[in-house]
């Protein structure tokens, strides 16, 4: 019985050995292959998809062919290896070490950090809101970001320079997309609500790339990390493909509840400034929708529902979600209101629990309080984080002055209770500086 085991083990180990050095062999032929007359078109196409595949997207802080402009440096670029099959490496990346750098990195288990999709759509006078909102991502997150940035074409030059001049913190990449409606019904979608706001809409049709994507208005600010609202995705039911927060806690100053001539999701309906979606569910799905008795892909419900409603609804494409979501309840994972605190809840009087007890997790300045004095306690909040550089590591040179201004608030609703807007901050800062390595805090500290 051993001599048997014996020999099935030895055939085992040369069968193995043989698919080795088949496949060495392979690598070698493709890299020889490569340096041929088709090497030039490969290379093109690896660029192609390095570069994300649309011309007018650019990222920032990746690695590229630039990068490494030795052949057998370049086996070593993580991304290169391990995303481009061998037939698509470019002529001068050796497949025969790219072969086993990937057979070694997966023995090790180890694999590249997942980034977490970030999009947000900026228009007219949003840059400064929008850079901000930005900044309040990429300080307290842990992963790393890719955002989407959907914008005018005369806001393209700015944030290229302002994010370009961010490059050094290594911990996200952008890409810069024009803005785009379909073209048979682009007026009509151009004049909903804002000229750009139902952009979010159509952004699983467009990132046909990106799985999961968390979708912000311009006038977000985060104070805790992104990791944390991304992970809710894992929280969602096998039925869920988004998730919102509720536009009001209380019903007695709901507006949908009170206002909307069209269906609406739950009590009070949904706000979409914070939207947190499984794209590739959402693409996948066919909506109830009372318009026909037939399903509805994404693609094919947003028109007909806006002809539909274009006379009965406010908030243009919130009240188009509100309405989807009325149909398919289902579908929908509501988190709590810390999650997208606005002005309504404090501004009669503190409504949002989880908030009170938790503190404020992502602030959202609607109805352009950040620019006024209505609601001085967003105001300061915003004007902190804005202020704030990548390069000051002085950390009560942010908490210190800006609770002595919210102490200065106190006169207002959301005043009174201005410890909830610094309770998460102040956390977050600190978890911020305890997970910066000692030696490198003085390169990569903000405050």
């Amino acid at each position: 019985m051993r001599r048997y085991l014996r020999i099935v083990v030895l055939c085992l180990a040369c069968g193995f050995c043989s698919l080795l050095y088949a496949f060495s062999q392979l690598a070698v032929s493709l890299e020889e292959g490569a340096g041929g007359g088709g090497g030039k078109p490969q290379a093109a196409a690896a660029s192609w998809l390095a570069g994300g595949g649309r011309g007018g997207a650019r990222g920032v802080g990746s690695s590229g062919a630039a990068a490494h402009p030795g052949g057998s440096d370049r086996c070593k670029d993580f991304s290169l290896c391990y995303w481009n099959p061998y037939w698509m490496l470019p002529s001068d990346v050796c497949g025969m070490n790219c072969f086993w750098e990937a057979a070694f990195r997966y023995s090790l288990k180890v694999q590249p950090a997942q980034r977490m999709h970030l999009a947000v759509v900026a228009c007219g006078e949003r840059l400064e809101e929008t850079i901000t909102m930005l900044k309040s991502a990429i300080i307290f997150s842990i992963r790393p970001l890719q955002f989407h940035i959907f914008a005018e074409d005369q806001l393209h030059d700015s944030f290229k320079g302002i994010l370009d001049s961010w490059s050094f913190l290594k911990t996200f990449n952008y890409s810069l997309y024009p803005i785009t409606f379909p073209r048979e019904n682009a007026v009509e979608w151009k004049k909903l609500f804002k000229p750009c706001a139902s952009q979010r809409l159509f952004l699983p049709l467009i990132l046909k790339e990106v799985d999961s994507l968390l979708y912000v208005d311009t006038d977000i600010l985060f104070l805790r990390p992104v990791d944390d609202i991304w992970s809710l995705l894992k929280k969602f039911n096998s039925t869920q493909i988004a998730a919102m927060a509720p536009e009001h806690e209380e019903p007695r100053i709901g507006w949908y509840n009170r206002f909307a001539r069209h269906p609406y999701y739950g009590k009070t309906g949904v706000n979409s400034g914070v939207m947190l979606m499984n794209m590739t569910r959402m693409r996948r799905k066919y909506f109830k929708n009372d318009m026909t008795a037939v399903r509805l892909r994404w693609g094919d419900i947003l028109m007909p529902l806006l002809k539909k409603y274009k006379l009965n609804i406010t908030w243009g494409d919130q009240d188009l979600l509100n309405i989807i979501f009325f149909h398919n309840p289902e579908s929908l994972f509501v988190f709590p209101c810390q999650w997208n605190y606005r002005p309504d809840h404090c501004i009669y009087g503190s409504n949002c629990q989880e908030a009170e007890e938790e503190g404020i997790f992502i602030l959202h300045g609607n109805r352009g309080v950040y620019h006024d004095d209505k609601q001085p306690a967003f105001r300061a909040i915003y004007e902190a984080l804005r202020n704030c550089s990548f390069k000051d590591d002085n950390i009560r040179s942010l908490l210190k002055p800006l609770e002595l201004e919210l102490q200065k608030t106190v006169h207002t609703y959301c005043g009174k209770i201005y410890k909830i807007f610094i309770k998460q901050l102040t956390k977050s800062i600190q978890d911020r500086y305890d997970r910066a390595p000692k030696e490198s805090i003085e390169n990569i500290e903000w405050l």
